[in-house]
């Protein structure tokens, strides 16, 4: 059958169509086979910072729970939660009727006892007084004595003398006697006349009587010898009682003195109580015992406070003279973080405000991401991933930041673990680790074969060298938030490929590669 003229025109346009469609075909097919990858260009960096960030929130120095130390109903509250208070700055206040009366009531004591012990005093003043006469007395009635004794030596030395002055006369009475009998023979004689005679015998009268008188003082003396006994003795006798008086003043003074001490003990007994009581009335009125934020308030106006072993919680002060950022940090990063480090603190509240600080504390026990605190258990699930506490001392706090801050805030750190300075560095996707394209020959040790080790994986970045990918193994160093050091393999002016990562992992060397066109506004080297 004979094709028409119309008809091989029909056929010759199909044919130069599917022609043109095997052609464009054929160049969107070579096309696709070349990849295109992102790259940029290896320029130093001035710095390189390795951070770490977590979340937490913000926590005071400490917390302190002030609880009711005495029985009342709540009267008033002076504050409201939030609020940032001074030491000293009333809180809460407890009806102190009773408690006044029972401070009334140990005053009343304490006066008493305080007029009992000076009573007390007074009579160890009159026990002394009397103990000093007593005293006085002895030694009067000592000197008595004393006298009474010179007193009988004296009169015994006038008996002694009264008894010379009666032998004196004896002797003069008996030479009268015998100058009288010779006178009586010499007048009879007539030798002498009858004048020298009555002579004679006057002077016997007068010895008759000077040894009477003699016998007489005698006697006297011998009476005051007797009379000055009898004065020593009595004089004894006084001294005697008189010692006893002052044993009994003595007895009287430690007497009076034990009740002084007594009641001096009893009155500073009272006094304690009246202390205690006083304060357990200055009690019912609770003042900030440091300067901080009043976080909790559980209890209410009209509420009975008791104080046992279950005293009843009043509020809770948080001390906010040191503030501290606590945060979790994952297990896997905990290594990088040690005390001293510096961070920089934005709390929710504040917006992008920074805050500088330092890492405190670092708790060496991991916390399970269910539990609430730290600390070792016997029920923690291993499969959880774990966590670590670090806290985070605010070093340099804003004045209008500070007062501000609340405890509990919710805030994140950035802890700065490592800085570089000078360096190399490439965004972290583009960074690769492949094994080896030849694997080691057999090691063999003796006549036995050991068997092959696994080969290491070798680290290392495509550069784009002409219009093909080119390996080359490098060594790392810190790693940023989007970029990682590299501290040989590359240089200044490399081009490196660094995505998308789909075909970047399937890179081989030598591969042809297309260079993607940079969109305005990218910037492929931002970390």
């Amino acid at each position: 059958m004979a094709v028409s003229r119309k008809g091989k025109i029909i056929i010759g346009a199909s044919v130069g169509v599917l022609l043109i469609i095997i052609i464009v075909a054929s160049i969107f097919a070579t096309r696709k086979d070349t990849p295109e990858v992102t790259v940029v260009k290896v320029e130093k960096r001035k710095e390189l910072r390795s951070n770490v960030t977590a979340s937490g929130e913000i926590r005071p120095i400490q917390f302190i729970n002030l609880t009711s130390e005495v029985q009342g109903r709540i009267e008033e509250i002076y504050v409201k939660e939030g609020d940032a208070v001074k030491k000293g700055t009333p809180l809460v206040k407890l009806d102190p009727t009773q408690l006044e009366s029972s401070t009334d009531a140990q005053l009343a004591s304490l006066q008493a006892s305080q007029t009992d012990a000076q009573v007390s005093r007074s009579q160890v003043v009159a026990a002394q007084n009397q103990y000093s006469q007593a005293q006085q007395g002895l030694i009067a009635s000592q000197a008595s004595v004393d006298t009474a004794i010179q007193q009988v030596n004296t009169a015994r030395q006038n008996v002694v003398a009264s008894q010379t002055d009666v032998d004196k006369a004896q002797v003069e009475l008996t030479a009268a006697n015998r100058e009288l009998r010779r006178s009586e023979d010499l007048v009879e004689k007539g030798v002498i006349s009858k004048l020298e005679f009555d002579q004679a015998k006057d002077r016997v009268s007068n010895a008759e009587v000077s040894l009477r008188n003699a016998q007489s003082r005698l006697k006297s003396a011998q009476l005051s010898v007797n009379e000055a006994e009898a004065r020593v003795k009595e004089a004894r006798a006084r001294a005697g009682q008189q010692q006893v008086a002052v044993r009994d003043a003595q007895r009287g003074v430690d007497t009076a003195n034990l009740s002084a001490e007594s009641s001096q003990k009893r009155s500073e007994q009272q006094a304690a109580l009246f202390r205690g009581q006083r304060t357990q009335k200055d009690k019912t009125l609770q003042v900030a015992p440091i300067d901080g934020v009043i976080a909790d308030i559980p209890s209410k106006v009209g509420t009975f406070a008791v104080a046992n072993l279950s005293s009843t919680p009043l509020l809770t002060i948080a001390d906010m003279s040191a503030i501290n950022v606590e945060v979790k940090v994952d297990e896997t990063e905990i290594d990088k973080v040690e005390e001293g480090q510096s961070a920089k603190v934005k709390v929710d509240a504040f917006g992008e405000k920074e805050i500088v600080g330092k890492v405190k504390l670092k708790n060496p026990l991991a916390i399970g991401k269910s539990q609430t605190s730290g600390g070792l258990s016997t029920n923690i699930n291993n499969n959880e991933a774990k966590e670590f506490k670090v806290v985070i001392e605010l070093t340099d706090i804003p004045q209008d930041v500070r007062e501000g801050l609340r405890p509990g805030m919710s805030a994140t750190a950035v802890i700065t673990t490592k800085t570089a300075t000078d360096v190399i560095a490439v965004p972290l996707q583009s960074v690769i680790e492949k094994k080896p394209e030849a694997s080691p020959s057999p090691t063999i040790q003796g006549d036995v074969q050991m068997p092959n080790e696994k080969p290491k994986t070798i680290k290392g970045v495509y550069i784009l060298d002409g219009n093909k990918a080119k390996f080359v193994e490098v060594q790392t160093g810190i790693t940023g938030e989007s970029d990682i050091e590299i501290t040989s393999g590359l240089s200044d002016g490399q081009q490196v490929i660094t995505g998308p990562s789909r075909i970047l992992n399937t890179l081989k060397e030598g591969t042809q590669v297309k260079k993607q066109e940079k969109k305005e506004g990218e910037n492929a080297n931002k970390s």
